[in-house]
């Protein structure tokens, strides 16, 4: 059974929290990209857009796709440059953050559903591809919605 790569990734620009938070993954087998999705992960310029937000929107989005196509009985590793999500997906970190805990409790529910799943951290230059798939969907947003423009211009 081919082993499944899971490569995600979010981010909150111009501002932390309160920006525009954006989500992306890229899952690949044996060298080719199965999925690769990037979008919004909150209402822009919402108490609820954040970096964190939109990193585990991102891992969710990836799981539920991998469910979705039945994918639960092949290895899995899951890679993001956050440290946040992988050390609280890993069970080494408290989730706190009320808006976090039910991302987390999704990601964790969803990740049950793997018969083998792991979760590493990667420095930011290892996850080049999803990276560049999340400013990809900060930059569309303004694509799909010039009036973003004029609030960051304020």
């Amino acid at each position: 059974m081919a082993e499944i790569q899971v490569y995600f990734d979010g981010l909150c620009q111009p501002i932390n929290p309160g920006g525009i938070a954006c989500y992306a993954f890229l899952i690949k087998s044996e060298g080719r990209v199965l999925r690769k999705d990037r979008g919004l992960a909150a209402e822009p310029f919402s108490k609820g857009a954040t970096n964190n937000v939109a990193e585990y929107t991102a891992l969710i989005r990836a799981l539920e796709w991998l469910v979705s196509n039945g994918k639960e009985r092949e290895p899995v590793r899951v890679r993001g440059d956050s440290k946040l999500v992988i050390s609280q997906m890993r069970g080494e970190f408290k989730v706190k953050a009320k808006a976090i805990v039910p991302l987390f409790q999704k990601a964790a529910l969803l990740a049950k559903k793997f018969a083998d799943i792991s979760f590493g951290w990667i420095p930011r230059e290892e996850n080049r591809e999803a990276d560049k798939l999340s400013e990809e969907a900060y930059n569309n947003a303004f694509l799909d919605n010039p009036r973003l423009l004029d609030r960051i211009k304020k």
